[in-house]
């Protein structure tokens, strides 16, 4: 036990899986799990007569339909003493009510507020309704106040400014209308405001921008309208320390202050979804902590700045229709050409005006060089086209005898360069095509990477292929890279992006070809679509089960460790379906390279923390990926997206907890959906991923265990994907 207790998680996994539990008692379990929860702690002395009735008074007016508030009895003996349950005293004073995900209804009494001594309520995750308790803001010693995931009614009481010492404040996923009131930056303290997914309206007052302790300011989803306050860090402002502010999904309106570029330490900007206009102002790009950056869908204009475009994607600015210089599709227009002003007429001399007169000669002169040019042109063209027409037809001869060989079972065949020399190599796929068919095929720049860049081909023939185009002095040479690469060419599964040919150019270029995906990244659909686009639970958890998969297959039946599992490498199908890529490219790499992709993926929060660019990747390296990208799922949020401690994904997911932010553990869709009825499913996958990514490798599962432990969490998704998995070895 002494043993099990040095690692909370070795612990959290001891004793879940030896119990059936519902889901109420497994998130009580996580807490005491990981350490953060040490019980109803009470200090032995009685509890005051004042504080006493107050307890009685609000429990008479929740709800408590599956009784867990009995050891709130009628004696007062136990209620600091740890008996009564979320009551902790000290020296005979409550000072925190903790009762989150308790199922309780009715409402917060406002007898709350003859508890003088409470520091801290917690009752996030139930069923209440009503107003919040002007009382309560008129707590001397208030702290902390959780109440979001509720259903609670009215306005934010104008008391709950009037606490000078209150640290946090999360009132978000309520019903909650009105305006935010004034006097909340009263707090000198304060450092966690979270008032999103309300019903909020009227302007966010100015005298926010002047709280100093202020790292978190989220109002999104709301109805909030007028201009944001200009004051952010300059003109008198003092919120240097603010990291996150996400105003998106409002009505808000004007120009983006200017002076956020002056807090150096933000890292989390949302504007999306408003009615912002005017130009992105340049102070963002001096921002040297930004790492999310969202304007997209309101009338902004003008260029993007630069560093701004260069470190984040279009779907940070799409949507601003006279905004420009975000991506290739949106250029902004050249300056037009500067034309010398003619001469007025006014101004012109009589001899002017004599030579500005054609006759009848000059009129025939020019018609004839008119119909020569036309004539020359038309000459050109058909020589083209004939010369053309040859060309396609000896290259459809020369296709016609190789379509067979190019699919045969033997896993290759090469086919000469054609007119530009090289050699391309075809493994089985769906066409094939000449090598010069790929050189001058239209391509469209996707992304880069350590390994290289990976563009979207057009054939001639409308066909679209993904095309990787390998840096120079990465990859092996040539002997040694084409024994690898005919054997990634041989590996087949549904969930693995098949390689469909490569080609070697006459001065080295290397180029790998796979299947086009139509969906993107896993990474893009879950952190770049819009708001139309809901992900649901069954969809997730395809995913998931999906990608494992497929890494099962990779690591029993080709012995293949990926070493680079992102969801950016995790590429959906036309369904939606997800397809491993990069697989195998460590194989076809120098070790330099591969040091390069291992430090890439620590940055992006994927790597395992043993893993170091002097120790080779594994099988279990690969897991603690497949428990990010699982949580990734789970939360919504990227493991690249800084927290506001700089952790991260797994530890910010630890920190939730220990806290009891539970609704900032998992994706608000999810815990909005109608159809969601499946907290266990949810719950046990959280685990199952928290197991994935322990921080000791021993410990951690095998692929085969996690494909098993998913497919018992959701056994009816299991029976389809299994049909699709007896498929493995054949072709996709």
């Amino acid at each position: 036990m002494n043993q099990l207790g040095k690692n909370p998680f070795h612990y959290m996994h001891f004793m879940l899986e030896r119990i059936s539990i519902s889901r109420w008692v497994f998130v009580a379990l996580l807490f005491f799990a990981c350490g953060f929860v040490s019980g109803e702690k009470g200090d032995g002395v009685v509890i005051t007569q004042s504080d006493f009735q107050a307890l009685k008074a609000i429990k008479q007016d929740l709800i408590d339909s599956k009784g867990l508030l009995k050891s709130w009895n009628s004696t007062s003996n136990g209620a600091c003493s740890g008996e009564w349950v979320g009551i902790t005293c000290v020296k005979g004073e409550v000072v925190s009510i903790a009762l989150p995900w308790k199922r309780l209804g009715g409402k917060i009494s406002e007898k709350i507020g003859q508890l003088q001594s409470l520091r801290r309520l917690s009752l996030h995750d139930n069923f209440l309704t009503g107003p919040i308790p002007n009382s309560l803001g008129l707590l001397p010693n208030l702290r902390a106040v959780y109440l979001f995931n509720n259903q609670l009614l009215g306005s934010i009481p104008l008391s709950i400014g009037q606490s000078s010492g209150l640290q946090t404040l999360d009132l978000s996923n309520n019903k909650l209308n009105g305006t935010i009131p004034p006097n909340l930056s009263n707090s000198t303290r304060i450092y966690r405001l979270n008032l999103s997914f309300n019903s909020i309206s009227g302007s966010i007052p100015g005298s926010l921008t002047q709280s100093p302790s202020l790292t978190l300011l989220s109002l999104q989803y709301n109805n909030l309208s007028g201009p944001v306050p200009d004051s952010w860090g300059g003109n008198g402002g003092k919120v240097y320390k603010l990291q996150i502010l996400t105003l998106d999904h409002n009505k808000l309106n004007g120009f983006i202050p200017a002076t956020l570029g002056n807090i150096s330490g933000i890292t989390q900007l949302d504007f999306s979804q408003n009615n912002f206009t005017g130009d992105i102002p340049n102070s963002f790009s001096s921002l040297p902590n930004l790492t999310y950056f969202n304007v997209s869908y309101n009338n902004l204009s003008g260029i993007v700045p630069s560093r701004l475009s260069e470190k984040f994607n279009s779907s940070s600015f799409v949507g601003n229709f006279q905004l420009c210089g975000y991506s290739s599709s949106s250029p902004c227009p050249s300056s037009p050409p500067q034309i010398s002003p003619s001469p007025s007429p006014e101004v012109l001399t009589n001899s002017q005006r004599k030579h500005r007169k054609l006759n009848t000669k000059d009129i025939i002169l020019i018609a004839a060089g008119a119909l020569l040019l036309v004539l020359f042109l038309l000459c050109c063209f058909l020589l083209f086209c004939l010369i053309r027409r040859r060309a396609k037809k000896a290259k459809n001869g020369k296709k016609e005898g190789q379509v067979e060989k190019a699919v045969s079972a033997s896993g290759g065949e090469v086919e000469s360069g054609g007119e530009v020399g090289g050699k391309l190599v075809h493994f089985d796929g769906p066409f094939v095509f000449a090598a010069d068919d790929l050189l001058c095929a239209t391509a469209e720049i996707m992304g880069k990477s350590t390994y290289g860049t990976i563009y979207k081909a057009t054939l001639e023939d409308g066909n679209q292929v993904a095309v990787k185009r390998l840096r120079e002095k990465v990859a092996k040479g040539q002997k040694e890279f084409e024994t690898e690469v005919v054997a990634l060419g041989k590996i087949r599964h549904p969930n693995v992006l098949a390689l469909r040919a490569y080609y070697l150019g006459p001065k080295g270029e290397k180029l790998l070809v796979f299947d086009y995906m139509p969906n993107g990244s896993l990474a893009s659909f879950l952190h770049a679509r819009g708001p139309e686009t809901i992900v649901n639970w069954p969809t997730r958890m395809n995913i998931a089960m999906s990608i494992t998969r497929g890494l099962c297959y990779l690591h029993n039946d080709e012995n293949i460790i990926h070493g680079n599992l992102t969801s950016s490498n995790v590429l959906l199908d036309e369904q939606k379906n997800p397809k491993i890529s990069d697989v195998g490219l460590s194989r076809l790499m120098t070790s330099a390279a591969n040091a390069n992709v291992i430090a890439t993926a620590g940055t992006q929060g994927y790597r395992a923390p043993e893993l170091s660019k002097l120790k080779n990747a594994n099988t279990k390296t690969d897991i603690y990926s497949l428990g990010v990208i699982i949580l990734e799922l789970l939360t919504g949020k990227s493991p690249g997206e800084p927290t506001t401690d700089g952790v991260d994904l797994p530890q910010w997911v630890a920190s939730i907890v220990k806290e009891e932010w539970t609704n900032e553990v998992f994706d608000v869709e999810l815990m909005r959906d109608d159809a969601f009825n499946s907290g266990d499913e949810l719950l046990n996958t959280l685990k199952l991923a928290l197991h994935c990514v322990d921080p000791s490798p021993s410990a951690r599962p095998e692929a085969q265990q996690v494909l098993q432990q998913l497919e018992e969490i959701k056994p009816e998704m299991a029976a389809v994907s299994g049909d699709d998995g007896a498929k493995a070895g054949g072709g996709d």
